[in-house]
């Protein structure tokens, strides 16, 4: 027991989080970032007329791959939206070769190319990570970059990230739910609204992972998304349930809350007594709220304290709706 506290811990500690999307989902992402930077590859190569060089191309094409891993991996992400990838792309690169030829070589054109393109992607509001790496690439990719100065902005960086962006709205748009730009997509993952008169209950943890399993997408997120998301988890949340009517040792149970106060918990022994004082469970904490810990209290305050069962599936938590 003590082992997988620690190992659980540690999960934390890393940021090692649950993947709720399905094996078709990481399967498209893969094909798609397969194709794309084939593509990029090829075309890069079929351009090139021999001044740049394989070591620089293994440079230019490292940080496409990035932006690939975006686009097909997370399609609806802010970071993967048109304009971040163009726009943090292009001004990237304008500014790379800019600290190359003005600034003196080594650490300091590094540092300030990577960082004022950081700079530069924030107030232009197109800020895409790979952009960090094309600037980078722009000084420190060797003589045969440096000698293409601001042609290395169209070829090859522009001409890679137009036929990245063209393969992602391509391979995406034969998949509704992740056609690409997200736009494009809203009207797919959108449920229909509900009236506020018809909701009942509050939303809890349970409804949240329950909503991004049904979008079925990983999200970085956006305004959008997570209004689609919210009014997923709201649905999820009309069913309405009310505290379990028994108490079951080895079952789970939920306290239906969000954030720092959500908590599932095991019955480890609940023997029934018909001495009300002496009628007691015996609890342990396997999620959220003083996880791992364990107590013992009163069945009664333990059935108010239990929002509704759940199991896990998949690696997440779902309400048990049946008894």
């Amino acid at each position: 027991m003590k082992h997988q506290r620690w190992y659980h811990e540690l999960r934390k500690l890393l940021g090692i989080g649950h993947n709720t999307t399905s094996h078709r989902e990481k399967l498209l992402a893969a094909t798609g970032a397969l194709l794309s930077i084939s593509a990029v590859y090829w075309l890069t190569a079929q351009a090139d007329s021999g001044i740049i060089t394989d070591h620089a191309g293994i440079l230019i094409v490292a940080s496409m791959g990035a932006s690939a891993v975006l686009l097909f991996a997370v399609p609806h992400g802010a970071l993967s939206q048109p304009w971040a990838v163009f726009g943090g792309q292009f001004i990237s690169a304008i500014i790379g070769v800019t600290c190359q030829k003005l600034l003196p070589e080594g650490y300091i054109a590094a540092g300030a190319a990577v960082g004022l393109a950081v700079g530069a992607m924030y107030y232009l509001r197109c800020i895409h990570p790979p952009g960090g790496a094309t600037a980078l690439s722009a000084v420190i990719g060797g003589s045969s970059v440096h000698a293409l100065g601001y042609e290395y902005v169209l070829f090859p960086v522009m001409l890679n990230v137009t036929a990245l962006l063209f393969i992602a709205v391509l391979f995406n748009l034969f998949f509704p739910w992740r056609r690409y730009p997200e736009h494009w997509a809203r009207q797919y993952i959108t449920p229909p609204i509900s009236k506020p008169s018809d909701r009942e209950v509050e939303l809890t943890q349970e409804d949240f992972a329950a909503a991004m399993h049904e979008l079925d997408s990983f999200f970085d997120i956006t305004t959008e998304s997570l209004t689609s998301l919210l009014e997923l988890a709201k649905q999820h949340a009309d069913q309405k349930i009310d505290h379990p009517e028994h108490i079951i040792a080895g079952r789970y149970y939920s306290n239906g809350k969000l954030g720092a106060l959500w908590s599932i918990r095991q019955v480890v022994d609940a023997a029934n007594n018909k001495e009300g004082a002496k009628d007691k469970v015996i609890y342990k904490v396997i999620e959220g709220d003083g996880d791992y810990e364990t107590g013992i209290c009163q069945r009664e305050e333990f059935r108010q304290w239990a929002r509704f069962e759940v199991r896990q599936h998949n690696g997440r938590w779902i309400k048990q709706l049946d008894d």
